[in-house]
């Protein structure tokens, strides 16, 4: 049991050591792109979300604290994940190709003014660099949460475009790490839109 114990401390203690770690170069990056999702709001834009597997999970997780709530009672705010409808990703995946799924959506969905925000822990997924191409061609920023040294991601992004890069090569403490900075930026948008939270 010890030796169990001991494990779940060590997890414990590598994830709050992955966040200090992370923190020290991207506080600012997050104020940064917290501001930009909340201007796009105010003109009327909507956010769009997209990651595989794990990001995916978070991606949906942030448009759910946007369209419901965070902390506090509020109008919801417009926010899509991309690939959750199961019958329309596996229809672009079968009759296109699987790197396609997110970028055939913006292509639909998106307008100029909207924000993609694309995750993913290795920076490397096809499928989100073809939906930051598509998010281009459609006059959209990106917001991109990437890991480990940023990946194909990070050299396919623009100048307007903003990269929040957590340092690590360990999935789980990326993920991990890509939560906790969703969350600040949902902190971010309801102070900056509706004062929630008291002031630092």
């Amino acid at each position: 049991m010890n030796m169990l114990i001991d494990r779940i401390r060590a997890n414990f203690t590598d994830s709050i050591q992955t966040k200090i770690s992370a923190a020290d170069s991207i506080l600012s990056v997050i104020a940064e792109s917290s501001e930009e999702i909340v201007q796009a709001l105010l003109e009327g834009h909507k956010i769009l979300s997209c990651g595989n597997g794990g990001s995916a999970c978070n991606a949906m997780r942030f448009s759910t604290d946007m369209l419901s709530r965070f902390k506090q009672e509020r109008p919801g705010l417009p926010a899509i994940t991309l690939g959750t409808d199961i019958s329309g990703l596996t229809a672009v995946a079968n009759g296109h190709h699987f790197s396609d799924i997110f970028a055939k959506q913006i292509r639909t969905l998106g307008q100029p003014g909207d924000i993609l925000l694309a995750i993913s822990t290795s920076g490397d997924s096809a499928n989100i660099i073809n939906a930051v191409k598509a998010a281009h061609d459609k006059n959209m920023s990106i917001v991109a949460l990437t890991g480990c040294d940023g990946g194909r991601i990070a050299d396919s992004l623009q100048e307007k475009d903003i990269e929040i890069r957590v340092s690590n090569h360990d999935t789980a403490r990326i993920q991990e790490t890509h939560l906790l900075i969703l969350h600040c930026i949902c902190d971010i948008i309801d102070f900056r839109l509706f004062g929630h939270g008291e002031p630092l």
